[in-house]
Order: structure tokens, then C-alpha cells, then sequence
């Protein structure tokens, strides 16, 4: 071996030894880190005894809470992670979905949760609850998440309700000025009252459709409640708040637009098993429906998601991907109808600086096929039923006429709409008169700037 070679291997070797060593370091250093926050994680008491979840919002004077929230907080920034802790969330319905959105809820650092079921753990649940164990067999659901929960995040306030949710209840389980309320109920006429109670009240309420009997996880969508026609138990919820309630839309709901793969279970095989199984309240839970544990978690956890990214502020909210069809015709047409515009307004389409995909981006995902002008994006009954949309009434237009053509500038009007728009001095005009409106559509177009990396 020559000389050289024998120094490069000297060299080589007292670095790997160097650098095993910083490793030692590195990694004893962490672990004597990891024993100290256990130690201190095991003097915390059993109990949250700050009420409302206060000490929450001093997660980042805390070593143990900041260790424990560092993901969410590399998320969502210390900003949008202090508004989750301050943050007050009902969940009603507490089986497989609502366990889950709970659970998930509390790792995430939300400050107080109020958790409303009437029903208890059974032998059945198990293959679908968040954190039941067979000890908590015959236990109601609230009590048994509160136990559990308290273990998890101490410092949470958790206000654990046995008791169905009525309408005559209504200020009792909806009262304290939520900031957010899941719906994971099973049960129609209680799904309706919910979320209807919720609408007049002003509260933000997602609403979880169906996931009994489906398997396929690819296949959840958020849509706004016009849009739930594929989903059985959406589209019951979406007639009779449109019926009793004369609500047709602006709920988000959270569904699977995969078709049933079982049936009812039926009355024969009910009777040959535990009635307390399938029904703790007369008359509430007559049939029952084959559930693969696995779809409600998702649908649980996708919802905890939902909530957690409208609570940390604007910039984080999920659009969800829009569950309408359009065709490649109705995206030519509206890059037509664009360039027309722009050559009728400046004698040239040379200022148009978007193509075909980004089209498709702002028509589908961006606008979901409707005009700036609709706020609450709703179906008309009878009409396109969310799948299908017809979009040849509307155009695009610059926002701002003074700015360049690009896909953050562009809006989606009804003709007579953008006729008027295009009229206006400046866009001063309207942000004096329709403050609102300027505000929606701003909000929108940070979006496209930000996905399309403007």
C-alpha cells in the first residue's frame, strides 16, 4: 500500500470517528432532551384545571407543549397554531367519524372541545372508534373520549355531554360561541336539526355524510350541500333543509361519492346478535349498515382536517377538489370567449397570458363553474345536481383593469355581469360599495397566486 494511500485511509477513518462521535453527541443530547420532557409530561396533572383551554395559548412558554405541537406549529406557523389553541369546537355524534375527528382534533392542539353523544361503546364499535378499549364496553362514548383525552393533551378543556342532541336542547349543546361544530351524526332528522340550528345561528358547521359501507379512501370529496346528490344520506339532508329549512346551500359536507358495496343488515341477522349493538334509543337505529373501520377513521380524520385548516386562519383553508365534470369544450370556449373580450376591450388578445391548464384551474377548481356574484355557489334544485354545469353564460375578465391579464387577475362573471364590471372607473368604486364581494374575490385570487406559484 503506498504512502499516500495509507494517509487518505488515516484521514478517512479519523473522520468517520469524528463524525460517530458528533453523532453520540448529537443523539445523546437528544435523548437526555426526550427524558426531561417525559419527566415533565409525567408531573402534569390528570385533570385541565385552566378552564376553557387557556394554557394552551402559552404552548410556546411550555418545553413539553411545544414539543408536542412542533409539527403543527412548522405548519401552520405560531400564528395560525395560537388561533387552533384558542379555539372552541362541538363535535356532535361520536362513533367512528366523530371519534376520530375528536382525537385528532386534541393531538392538533385545539383549546377546548365540547363532545355531545348519547349512545355508549359497545362490543361492535370497536372495530371503528378512535381510542376505546374493551374496558370502555358499556360506557358512553363522551365519557369514555374524555378519559382517554385527558391522557393525551391534559392542558385541553373537554366538556364531555351524554345526551342526544334536540332542538329543544339547542342553546344548551350549541351555547358558548363555538368556533366550529363537526355534524358526525348517523341519524337524519337529528343531522338535519343540527345543521339547520347551526345556519340560523351563524355558526361554521361541517356536516359528514355517510361511510358506512364503502372502502375506497380516494374517493372522499368536500362539497358545498347543492352539490350532495351522490350521497344517500347528503342527498336526505340536502331535501329537507331545502324543504323545512329553506336552506339550498353554503354547508360544507364531507362525503364519498363511491357507491354503497353492501346493504342494510338484515332484520333476520339483527335478531341473532346483542340488540343493544344496533339500538339504545326506540325506534333511533331500526337497520344497520356493514362498516369497514377503516372509511370512517378517514372520514373522521379528513374532517379534523378541515376543521384545522379553517381555524388557523384564511391562507390554510381546504377548497376541496370540486366534484362538477366539465368538458374540454367548455374550457376552449371560455379561453375564447376570454381572448374575445380582451381584443374587444384593447384591440389585441397579445396581453392574454394564460393558456388552456390554467383555464381548466380557474374554471373548475378557482371559480367551481359560478360566478364571483354567487356567494354561496348554490345548485339550483333540479338542475345541474353537482355533477354537470353549464358555464356558457360566463366569462372571464381582469379584476383590476389596469394590471396585466394574467390567471391572479381574472374573474368569473356572467356576461351582463362582466359588461358592467369592465364599465367601472376603478375598482375604488366597488370597494366603497360591495366590500364584501371585493373581499371574496381578493381572497380567491391570493389562492391562484399561491397554487400557481405567481
Amino acid at each position: 500500500m503506498s504512502d499516500d494511500w495509507r494517509s487518505k485511509s488515516l484521514y478517512l477513518t479519523a473522520g468517520a470517528l469524528i463524525g460517530a462521535g458528533a453523532a453520540y453527541v448529537a443523539y445523546s443530547y437528544i435523548g437526555v432532551r426526550r427524558a426531561a420532557a417525559a419527566q415533565a409530561a409525567s408531573n402534569i396533572p390528570a385533570k385541565c384545571n385552566v378552564p376553557g383551554g387557556a394554557s394552551l395559548e402559552k404552548f410556546l412558554q411550555d418545553e413539553v407543549l411545544t414539543e408536542q405541537l412542533t409539527r403543527n406549529v412548522q405548519f401552520f406557523g405560531e400564528e395560525g397554531q395560537l388561533e387552533i389553541a384558542k379555539s372552541f369546537v362541538i363535535i356532535v355524534g361520536l362513533g367512528g367519524v366523530g371519534s376520530h375527528a375528536a382525537h385528532l382534533l386534541l393531538r392538533s392542539g385545539v383549546g377546548r372541545m365540547r363532545l355531545i353523544d348519547f349512545d355508549q361503546v359497545t362490543l361492535s364499535s370497536l372495530n371503528r372508534h378512535a381510542v376505546a378499549t374493551r374496558e370502555d364496553v358499556g360506557t358512553p362514548k363522551a365519557t369514555c373520549l374524555e378519559k382517554h383525552f385527558r391522557r393525551i393533551l391534559p392542558e385541553s378543556h373537554i366538556e364531555a355531554v351524554v345526551q342526544m342532541y334536540t332542538a329543544e336542547a339547542e342553546d344548551e349543546l350549541l351555547g358558548g360561541q363555538p368556533d366550529f361544530v363537526i355534524d358526525a351524526i348517523d341519524n337524519i332528522d337529528t343531522k338535519v336539526a343540527l345543521v339547520a340550528a347551526c345556519q340560523r345561528r351563524g355558526l361554521r358547521v361541517l356536516s359528514v355524510a355517510g361511510a358506512g359501507a364503502k372502502a375506497d379512501p380516494t374517493r372522499l370529496k368536500f362539497v358545498d350541500i347543492s352539490e350532495s346528490s351522490v350521497d344517500p344520506l347528503a342527498r336526505a339532508l340536502r331535501t329537507r333543509l331545502r324543504k323545512q329549512h329553506g336552506v339550498f346551500g353554503g354547508i360544507p359536507v364531507l362525503l364519498s361519492t363511491e357507491k354503497p358495496r353492501c346493504k342494510l343488515v338484515s332484520l333476520a341477522d339483527m335478531e341473532t346478535g346483542n340488540p343493544l349493538d344496533y339500538q339504545i334509543v326506540p325506534n333511533f337505529r331500526v337497520r344497520t349498515i356493514p362498516v369497514l373501520g377503516t372509511t370512517p377513521a378517514i372520514f373522521g380524520m379528513a374532517a379534523a382536517g378541515y376543521v384545522l385548516c379553517s381555524l388557523a386562519g384564511p391562507s390554510h383553508a381546504i377548497e376541496g377538489e370540486p366534484i362538477i365534470k366539465l368538458t374540454a369544450v367548455q374550457y376552449e370556449r371560455a379561453l375564447e370567449r376570454l381572448r374575445d373580450r380582451e381584443r374587444a376591450r384593447f384591440g389585441s388578445d397579445e396581453g392574454v397570458a394564460v393558456d388552456l391548464d390554467d383555464i381548466v384551474f380557474l374554471l373548475r377548481e378557482a371559480w367551481r363553474g359560478f360566478s364571483a356574484r354567487e356567494p354561496q355557489r348554490v345548485v339550483a334544485p333540479g338542475g345541474d345536481k353537482g355533477l354537470m354545469r353549464s358555464t356558457a353564460h360566463l366569462t372571464f375578465t381582469r379584476w383590476d383593469p389596469n394590471k396585466p391579464c394574467t390567471a391572479d387577475n381574472l374573474v368569473l362573471l356572467a356576461g351582463p355581469e362582466a359588461d358592467s364590471h369592465d364599465a367601472l372607473p376603478s375598482l375604488d368604486v366597488l370597494r366603497s360599495s360591495e366590500p364584501e364581494l371585493v373581499a371574496r374575490v381578493e381572497a380567491i385570487l391570493d389562492r391562484v397566486k399561491r397554487e400557481l406559484f405567481f
